[in-house]
């Protein structure tokens, strides 16, 4: 029986995260998940019952914890399906891609990226740097998260994925693709901020060695009423 989400994402996210899922399905149990240590320490017992759910998180995890899962993986990618894999706001910014934008898939048997559940594209803005870029992907994520929040709550069949396929990277001012590029990790840590109204929840993502990021904000009126358990 599906009865359980396990949450890989980091601290902020997690508590407005789970909150927003509870409010879907008030049952339902929310295991946070920060590094590879926490996820090897869950039980496989867990496993079968659950949805891993990836948002924009460092950690890999490996096939064999998705071949247990009773109810799959999906990942929130920051990064276009012509960007797939670490580092996506460097290459598309190296290639002066046109556009950029958030991706959901699902994750398959060996940990590979597999079908794409929705995507959010948006032309690349004149002049933007790498921060801006991974914030413009962070901000249309956290909205994908909010609309695809019901679905991942109460739904125990497989998400409808889209008719889109990864690579094949669109039309770009670069002469020519570069075939041989080192990957550069990307890791993003979180501030929560919450609005004193009540009225709405924002996080306002700090990427290390870049600006600080914009808040980003999520009507919750709904989701909150509905809420019982707190993160």
């Amino acid at each position: 029986m599906f009865d359980t989400i396990i949450l890989l994402t980091g601290p902020a996210e997690h508590s407005v995260f789970t909150t927003l899922l509870r409010g879907h399905h008030p049952s339902l149990h929310v295991v946070p998940v920060f590094t590879a240590a926490d996820l090897a320490a869950i039980e496989t017992d867990w496993l079968s019952r659950a949805r891993l759910i990836s948002f924009v998180a460092d950690v890999n995890v490996p096939g064999a914890v998705i071949e247990q899962l009773g109810y799959g993986a999906y990942n929130f990618h920051a990064g276009p399906p012509s960007y797939p894999g670490r580092a996506a706001a460097q290459l598309a910014l190296r290639d002066r891609a046109l556009e950029f934008g958030g991706t959901m898939h699902r994750v398959i048997d060996g940990g590979r990226v597999g079908p794409i559940i929705d995507v959010d594209l948006l032309a690349t803005p004149s002049g933007i740097d790498v921060g801006g870029l991974e914030e413009m992907a962070y901000t249309h994520l956290m909205q994908m998260f909010w609309r695809m929040s019901r679905q991942l709550a109460t739904q125990s069949e497989p998400l409808i994925a889209r008719a889109l396929r990864w690579g094949g990277r669109r039309p770009t001012h670069a002469a020519e693709l570069r075939a041989t590029i080192c990957p550069l990790p990307v890791s993003h840590g979180m501030k929560q901020m919450i609005d004193p109204s009540g009225d709405d929840f924002s996080i306002a993502p700090s990427l290390p060695g870049h600006r600080p990021a914009a808040h980003v904000s999520t009507p919750a009126r709904d989701v909150s009423a509905q809420a019982s358990v707190e993160a």
